[in-house]
C-alpha cells in the first residue's frame, strides 16, 4: 500500500510512532490532544482518536483521565523493533530488487555516489 491509498489514521500513527521512536514524545511524555493534533494536521478529530486507539490497544500510551495520553514506558523500544520488522519485511525486498536492477554495489551505497558508466 502506497503511502497515498493508505488511510489518514495510518498515516498519523505513522507520523506519532516516529515522535516517539526519534524523542519528540519521550516515554513519560504527554502526547497532544486529540483536538490540538487534529487542529496541528488539518484531520478530523475522530481520525486522531482512531489513530491513539491503536496505540492504547497495544499498551504504548496510559491514559490519565482529566490528564490526557502519556507515552507508555517501553514504548519506544517496541515501536522501534516494529518499524524495523516492516522495513525489513515490507520495504527492503524492493529496496534490494531496485539494487540489484541498477548494478549497484556495496561501495556505491557506502561512498553514496554514482557508479561511472
Amino acid at each position: 500500500m502506497t503511502s497515498n491509498t493508505r488511510p489518514v489514521y495510518l498515516k498519523l500513527r505513522d507520523m506519532i510512532a516516529a515522535a516517539i521512536i526519534d524523542g519528540t514524545y519521550p516515554e513519560g511524555s504527554m502526547l497532544p490532544s486529540v483536538r490540538a493534533l487534529a487542529a496541528e494536521q488539518g484531520a478530523n478529530p475522530l481520525t486522531v482518536a482512531k489513530a491513539y486507539q491503536q496505540f492504547q490497544l497495544d499498551g504504548l500510551v496510559e491514559v490519565q483521565r482529566g490528564v490526557g495520553m502519556m507515552v507508555a514506558p517501553g514504548a519506544r523500544a517496541w515501536l522501534l523493533d516494529a518499524e524495523k520488522k516492516r522495513f525489513l519485511q515490507n520495504e527492503w525486498p524492493e529496496v534490494l530488487a531496485r539494487i540489484a536492477r541498477l548494478g549497484l554495489r556495496v561501495n556505491d551505497l557506502l561512498d553514496n555516489t554514482v557508479p561511472s558508466a
